[in-house]
């Protein structure tokens, strides 16, 4: 495997605007996520533009101030807040003269990085052979049209042709592997269910506290830090309500905007426990000044994995940072739909605990009504 400097790498990081707005958030972001893969940010380049240039993205003034600032700080990486297509990419690298990666890539290295059970490093490695595959056709067409020349006369297949076809052969059986621990895990599904217990997922925006929350809750003892993406392995611990009796629940992936949709794709199976939850949580970091955004970047990846129907809970978290007093909000019905809390203090988990025991409830009632009409 590849072993990064530990120093880190000098990186130049790259955002353009385009009239998007939240430009200040999405830096505060990048410089983040940057940080997170192991990137010295030696300096922001920034500027505004109507549109990508076809060529290079930035255009010739913006590149030509990017390789200015690389040569300056001596750099061994650029690294773009947006999508880069293989093109792009190439002819960025070559006017600039070191390595060129764009938001997509820097995600799926930070997922590498953080990955640590055996399904995680399976999901990720399919995520990126699956992206890097697309670009074997966009962007090394080239190989394609080669009749041949000193090294590449002879018979037998173009280079593009055989990369083409071992990756094909290891994307099949990464998705065969994870099928098989897909298979396991709706058997440990269909055992929740027919013990009927509640199952109950965290969901959020990275870093929204979802594994503080997790922790406070079930004493679980789960890895929790102030980064993006602490937690790719989903875990589940039965939580006990004084009142309804057990419950499952599961803290997942953390959602980020722009999330690669070969990661969607890769993480599908694991997603899928949150698509066949009876409630979500949807833990909201109530401090940060971007929390409309991200509530409505965690929409998007919810509907894509198909959960934007399941039930939710909004957990206001993080009421310690804003001098709020934990509290609950509720809906036209007067099921409770928002909880003030904060996962660090503990201020507001018996609320919370409240709410999954009314919750919990609810279910078991809904279920006896199926079981009467059944009957």
């Amino acid at each position: 495997m590849f072993e990064r400097p530990a120093s880190g790498e000098n990186a130049i990081l790259v955002q353009l605007d385009f009239g998007d707005g939240d430009a200040a958030e999405r830096q505060s972001e990048f410089e983040l996520l940057a940080a997170s893969a192991g990137a010295r940010a030696q300096a922001l380049v920034q500027g505004k533009r109507q549109a990508p240039d076809a060529a290079t993205y930035a255009g010739k003034g913006k590149v030509a101030a990017i390789a200015a600032a690389a040569r300056a700080h001596g750099a061994d990486l650029v690294i773009f807040n947006h999508e880069l297509s293989a093109a792009q990419q190439r002819n960025l690298e070559k006017e600039l003269g070191c390595r060129v990666i764009d938001r997509p890539a820097l995600i799926l290295d930070i997922f590498a990085l953080r990955a640590k059970s055996h399904e995680g490093k399976l999901q990720v490695e399919l995520a990126q052979l699956q992206r890097l595959s697309t670009r074997l056709v966009r962007g090394w067409t080239h190989l394609e049209r080669q009749k041949g020349g000193i090294g590449l006369r002879g018979p037998g297949e173009t280079q593009l042709e055989t990369d083409r076809r071992l990756l094909g052969k290891r994307v099949a059986l990464l998705k065969e592997r994870l099928k098989q621990l897909e298979r396991q895990r709706a058997v440990q599904r269909r055992a929740r269910t027919r013990r009927e217990l509640l199952s109950v997922s965290l969901v959020g925006y990275t870093n929204a506290g979802k594994s503080t929350l997790f922790n406070a809750l079930t004493k679980a003892g789960s890895y929790a830090a102030d980064q993006l993406f602490a937690t790719l392995d989903t875990t589940s611990r039965r939580l006990f309500l004084a009142d309804a009796g057990p419950v499952v629940i599961s803290d997942t992936v953390g959602f980020i905007r722009d999330l690669p949709h070969a990661l969607v794709a890769a993480f599908q199976a694991t997603l899928e426990e949150t698509a066949g939850a009876d409630l979500l949580l949807h833990v909201v970091d109530s401090s940060s000044p971007d929390r409309d955004q991200q509530i409505a970047a965690v929409g998007q990846v919810l509907a894509e994995i198909g959960a934007a129907d399941v039930p939710q809970i909004v957990v206001w978290n993080k009421i310690d940072a804003t001098a709020a007093a934990p509290g609950v909000e509720r809906d036209e019905y007067g099921n409770i739909s928002r909880v003030r809390l904060s996962a660090k203090s503990g201020a507001g988990l018996d609320l919370l605990r409240d709410a999954l025991s009314q919750a919990a409830h609810a279910a078991r009632s809904r279920a006896d009504v199926v079981a009467a009409d059944v009957a």
